[in-house]
């Protein structure tokens, strides 16, 4: 098993790097209680894993057989986030408070890396480059590596958002934040419609 450290080295870059569900989680340490973010988060890592083994199992070449699913599924992406966008856009910079049922959950987390351009594109490279082949307990191994450091990662960005709204009392500063927040993520979309 000399492969744990380069396997687990891959799942952190690929996991604390910047990408749309960062963001969200971002967003989500700023706006919400720490624990309806880190709700997001479980969801996003276990959606995430899910789609890995699934990738690992095959999903990926079904997008070189049937190119069609590959256009749906970017432009599913594209506008789920646009749709998040807008949300974090028109946000008024009220802190809500205890809990909030506009809070991204579980499912959110789950369907968003589904849709998220990233994860497939993080899945099929690590995959390819540390397993052999459609081998399951290889591949179960890289997921058993990769959700624990995923789950870390993007309750990072949890934290690091609820650190920021530890200093942000007043709304039109939260209200940059998300505006900032929601110009990234549309800067994602149109990253993922000239690639």
């Amino acid at each position: 098993m000399s492969l744990i450290l380069p396997m687990t080295a891959f799942a952190l870059a690929a996991s604390i790097s910047p990408g749309p569900v960062n963001l969200v989680c971002l967003s989500s340490g700023t706006r919400y209680p720490l624990a309806r973010g880190l709700i997001f988060v479980t969801g996003a890592t276990l959606g995430f894993i899910v789609l890995f083994v699934a990738i690992g199992l095959g999903l990926y070449s079904v997008l070189a057989v049937v190119p069609a699913f590959n256009t749906l599924l970017r432009w599913a992406g594209i506008l789920f986030l646009l749709y998040l966008s807008v949300q974090l856009f028109r946000d008024d910079g009220q802190l809500p408070d205890g809990q909030n049922s506009n809070a991204p959950g579980f499912m959110t987390g789950a369907i968003m890396q589904w849709l998220n351009p990233k994860a497939w594109l993080a899945s099929a490279s690590g995959i390819a480059a540390y397993t052999s082949g459609n081998d399951l307990q290889q591949i179960l191994f890289f997921a058993a590596l990769y959700l624990p450091v995923c789950w870390l990662s993007l309750a990072c960005w949890v934290y690091a958002g609820a650190f920021l709204r530890r200093y942000v009392h007043r709304p039109a500063v939260l209200v940059t934040i998300n505006r900032v927040l929601a110009l990234l993520l549309v800067a994602s979309c149109v990253y993922l419609l000239i690639e």
